[in-house]
């Protein structure tokens, strides 16, 4: 599958998409962009034991935002065996720039093959056609499981594990954001209307962001790019 083909949208009346909706800044603008484009979105959460639980909240609120017809949360315990500083609370969540260091501790082993597998099922079950992702290979933290390579290879294992797929109507693993720079993002959620203030992308657990977390600077040097200080954490 080409770089074309993993941002290509389709304009389309009546046609179902599962959006995978995490709260944050990325998944609300690629469920806006869905949206906007005709299709009845269905958003999927995933309550999967992450210190930062507060980003459900967001992702409701955006769902609420967005007038979803359907949003479902689904528990996922992936911090019965810990593995990050986002589902094991022993683990400090470094404030510091993982570039060059490899891939930080706040990558989830696993996470995103197992989001896109349930929502795969949920798709297939559902008659969706695409499910979207907000996944993203530029401004992110170095995660094998954010990058066009990995969506690609899970596209022909999509198309090959599932009916739909063998009968050559496979769901399509929509991520428009994969090579977009986060400053590009931030654009097109102000265009679109998304409550940026409504999203959450702080790794911490707390009621508030902490804006010193790698997820908090990305988001904050985007918004102060993009002429939107104001949006800052």
């Amino acid at each position: 599958m080409a770089r074309s083909e993993l941002a290509h949208a389709t304009s389309m009346n009546d046609r179902t998409t599962i959006a995978l909706l995490s709260g944050g800044l990325d998944s609300a603008t690629v469920a806006g962009m869905a949206k906007e484009a005709g299709n009845n979105v269905i958003g999927l959460s995933f309550d999967y034991g992450q210190r930062h639980k507060r980003e459900l909240k967001a992702a409701c609120d955006i769902a609420n935002f967005l007038e979803l017809n359907e949003h479902q949360i689904i528990n996922v315990n992936l911090a019965a065996w810990g593995g990050s500083s986002l589902t094991d609370i022993n683990q400090e969540i470094p404030t510091n720039s993982s570039k060059n260091v490899g891939i930080p501790n706040t990558y989830v082993p696993g996470r995103n093959t197992v989001f896109i597998s349930i929502g795969l099922s949920f798709a297939e079950a559902r008659g969706a056609e695409k499910l979207a992702l907000g996944v993203n290979a530029m401004d992110y933290s170095g995660y094998p499981d954010c990058r066009a390579d990995y969506l690609m290879a899970f596209q022909r294992l999509a198309n090959l594990s599932s009916k739909r797929g063998r009968e050559g109507k496979g769901i399509h693993l929509w991520a428009p954001l994969v090579h977009w720079k986060k400053v590009k993002i931030v654009k097109e959620a102000i265009r679109l209307g998304i409550p940026i203030q409504k999203t959450w992308s702080c790794y911490q657990g707390n009621e508030q962001p902490c804006g010193v977390c790698e997820s908090c600077r990305i988001r904050n040097e985007a918004l102060i790019k993009a002429g939107h200080p104001d949006l800052c954490n």
